[in-house]
């Protein structure tokens, strides 16, 4: 079984996937979405996506203020996040997302990525973080 990780923003949701080992997070693709508040094709999209990869949990990033306070961007997500468990029947996670599309645009930057083409990836790989947090984390918590 594998754990997928989403970035959800008002458009796109970022979608990565563990590996079966539930080592190192991939990034696989952004789900796009004409309108904020049409979300079943969205839903419909990672439904398929957690049968294709076999997934047995969800980590949906927290997009908290940088103060710590929890602003619209937070409800929105508490209610994707409820929509999730209720089609899926899995646990979602949620995991402090401050800084991940920061860090996932400075990764590109420094792989020499122009910045019309890091627009088109950086959720993708802002889930990526999310993800790879959350299993490094899970390791650790196992190491102790």
């Amino acid at each position: 079984m594998r754990i997928m990780g989403l970035d959800f923003g008002s458009k796109t949701v970022g979608v990565a996937i563990s590996d079966p080992l539930l080592i190192t997070a991939q990034g696989i693709e952004i789900v796009r979405r004409k309108s904020e508040n049409k979300l079943r094709q969205t839903l419909a999209r990672i439904e398929e996506l957690i049968v294709e990869y076999e997934v047995s949990e969800i980590v949906l990033g927290l997009p908290k203020n940088m103060n710590d306070t929890l602003g619209e961007r937070v409800e929105k997500t508490l209610e994707f996040k409820e929509m999730l468990e209720r089609r899926t029947g899995l646990t979602v996670n949620l995991w402090d997302e401050r800084l991940t599309t920061v860090a996932a645009d400075r990764a590109m930057m420094e792989a020499g990525i122009r910045r019309e083409e890091r627009k088109e990836h950086v959720d993708r790989i802002a889930a990526t973080f999310i993800l790879q947090g959350f299993l490094d984390l899970r390791k650790n918590k196992e190491n102790e």
